[in-house]
C-alpha cells in the first residue's frame, strides 16, 4: 500500500508538539515502535513526549494528526501519565541508531545511521519503512563510507541484543540539547544504552550531564568508566556536585578516585566533603570569580563574559587580597555586575565594592541560607572562614537542589502537574484524570 506520509525520526528529535488550538503540548524525545516476526516492518506505536519538569509521557500515533512543517499536531486528548517502557517495546532513537545490522543480499555489515517511518493511507497507522546506513562498522573513528537506504526487509539483526553498541548517531540527533535536557533522555534509556551513550560523550559534556541526573543514576553511569576516566569526569564537574556524588560511594571507591584526580581538583572537593552538606560550606562552589583590589572593572568583565560560568556566579565577583585562589587572602567585599555595567572600564573594583553586607560563615545552616538570599535578593553569597579568608560561593541554584525534595529529578513537582493540566485545556486536563477511557496509560498503545 502506497505511503501517504514519510519522516526520519532523527528530523523529530526535539520537534514542538501542538495540540488543534495551536498550544504547545511539549517536545519529541523519541518514537517508541514494537518489532515483528520476520521481515514484516516494525509498528509505529507512539511518540515519548517531554512536558512540564521534564516528565515524559506516551502520545499513541493515533492521536497524531500531523507530522509537518517541523512540528507534531495532536488531537488534544493527551494522557498525562508518565511513560514507562514495556518489554515488547523498542525505543527508536534509543535503541535502533547506531545499531550495526547485515544486508540480507551481501551479507555486508551496516551500521543504523536513521530509519524513516511512513503513515499508511488506511488509518492513522504508521510504520517503520527504511532505513539509512553506512557501511562497516560504525564508531567515532570511521566516518567515512558508502551510505545507503535501503527498504527495512532489506537488513537483519535488528531482534538481537547488541553488545558494544555506538552512540554518534544518536548524539547527532542530540547535540543541541542542553545538559537536563539530554540528561533526561539519558534518564529514559536502558541501562545498556545509558552506558554507551555516556562512554561517547566527551568529559565536559558528560560532567555538566552528570550534574543534572538522579542520584542513582549518576552511581550507575560512574561505576561503568574505567576509574581514570571517571576521575577525568569528576574533575570536569562543579567541585560541590563533584563532591556530593564521591560522598555517595563506598570509602574505598572514593579515595581511589580522589587519588587519581589532580592534587589541586581532589583538595577542592575534599575541603568541601568536610563541612555538613546542608550548610554553606557544604553548597558552596570553591570556583567563584575572584579579583583583586587593584583590578579594573575591564578585568571583571572579561572573567563574567565566560560561557562556562553560570549566571549565578556570574552575577558578581568577590574582592579579596592576594592569594587569589580560594582559600583567598582577606575578603574585601562584592561587586554586583550592574555596577560593573555603570563604571568606566578603567575603574578600580577595590574603589566599587559593596562591604555592607556581611558573608556567611561556612557553617551556616541551610534555612539561614536561604533567608539571606531571600532577604537580600541575591543569586549569590560569599563564604568566609574565621580568618576572613573567602572560601567559596553559594548560588541559589544549589539551594534549590536541597530545598527540594531528594527525588525531584525523578518525579514532577505536584504544582508542576497541576500547572500542565490547568494550561492543556479542558480535554487534556480530563485525560490526566483517565477521561480518554483508558486506567493505563499503555492501553493506547494497541493504536485502538
Amino acid at each position: 500500500m502506497a505511503a501517504s506520509v514519510r519522516v526520519f525520526v532523527s528530523h523529530l528529535s526535539g520537534v514542538a508538539v501542538f495540540d488543534p488550538n495551536g498550544d504547545r503540548v511539549g517536545r519529541v524525545r523519541d518514537v517508541v515502535a514494537m518489532l515483528r516476526v520476520g521481515a514484516r516492518p516494525p509498528r509505529v506505536l507512539g511518540l515519548v513526549v517531554e512536558v512540564v519538569s521534564r516528565r515524559v509521557i506516551f502520545l499513541p500515533m493515533t492521536r497524531v494528526t500531523g507530522v509537518e512543517s517541523g512540528q507534531v499536531v495532536t488531537t488534544g486528548v493527551v494522557n498525562m501519565r508518565r511513560f514507562e517502557q514495556r518489554p515488547t517495546e523498542t525505543l527508536v532513537l534509543g535503541e535502533l541508531l547506531d545499531r550495526r545490522v547485515r544486508l540480507v543480499a551481501t551479507g555486508d555489515e551496516v551500521t543504523v545511521l536513521d530509519v524513516s517511518i511512513t503513515q499508511l493511507h488506511a488509518r492513522r497507522e504508521w510504520e517503520i519503512d527504511k532505513v539509512f546506513v553506512r557501511r562497516g562498522k560504525g564508531g567515532a573513528l570511521r566516518r567515512k563510507g558508502e551510505t545507503l537506504t535501503v527498504e527495512w526487509s532489506a537488513v537483519t539483526g535488528f531482534s538481537l541484543e547488541e553488545h558494544g553498541q555506538g552512540a554518534a548517531s544518536l548524539l547527532a540527533t542530540f547535540e543541541q540539547l542542553r545538559p537536563a535536557d539530554l540528561a533526561s533522555v539519558l534518564h529514559h534509556l536502558s541501562p545498556k544504552r545509558r552506558a554507551e551513550v555516556a562512554a561517547a560523550l566527551d568529559d565536559d559534556r558528560l560532567a555538566d550531564v552528570l550534574e543534572e541526573l538522579p542520584e542513582d543514576d549518576q552511581i550507575e553511569i560512574l561505576g561503568k568508566l574505567k576509574e581514570e576516566r571517571a576521575a577525568d569526569v569528576l574533575e570536569a564537574m562543579d567541585p560541590d556536585d563533584a563532591a556530593d556524588l564521591l560522598s555517595e560511594l563506598p570509602e574505598e571507591d572514593k579515595e581511589r578516585l580522589l587519588t587519581l584526580m589532580q592534587p589541586g581538583d581532589a583538595a577542592d572537593v575534599r575541603r568541601l566533603m568536610a563541612y555538613e552538606e546542608r550548610t554553606a560550606g557544604g553548597l558552596m562552589t570553591t570556583e567563584p570569580i575572584v579579583l583583586r583590589p587593584d583590578a579594573t572593572v575591564a578585568d571583571a568583565l572579561a572573567r563574567v563574559r565566560n560561557p562556562d560560568l553560570s549566571p549565578a556566579l556570574a552575577a558578581q565577583v568577590y574582592v579579596c587580597r592576594p592569594p587569589d585562589e580560594t582559600p583567598t587572602g582577606k575578603y574585601l567585599g562584592t561587586v554586583h555586575f550592574q555596577r560593573l555595567l555603570r563604571d568606566p572600564p578603567f575603574t578600580l573594583v577595590g574603589s566599587i565594592t559593596d562591604t555592607d553586607l556581611r558573608p556567611l560563615p561556612p557553617d551556616t545552616p541551610l534555612p539561614a541560607v536561604t533567608s539571606y538570599l531571600a532577604t537580600y535578593n541575591m543569586v549569590a553569597a560569599p563564604v568566609v572562614d574565621a580568618g576572613g579568608s573567602l572560601l567559596g560561593a553559594v548560588t541559589v541554584d544549589d539551594v534549590l537542589d536541597h530545598l527540594l525534595p531528594d527525588d525531584w529529578r525523578e518525579t514532577e513537582l505536584h504544582q508542576g502537574a497541576l500547572g500542565m493540566s490547568a494550561m492543556a485545556g479542558p480535554d487534556e486536563a480530563d485525560a490526566t484524570n483517565g477521561a480518554d477511557g483508558t486506567d493505563e496509560p499503555g492501553e493506547a498503545r494497541d493504536g485502538n
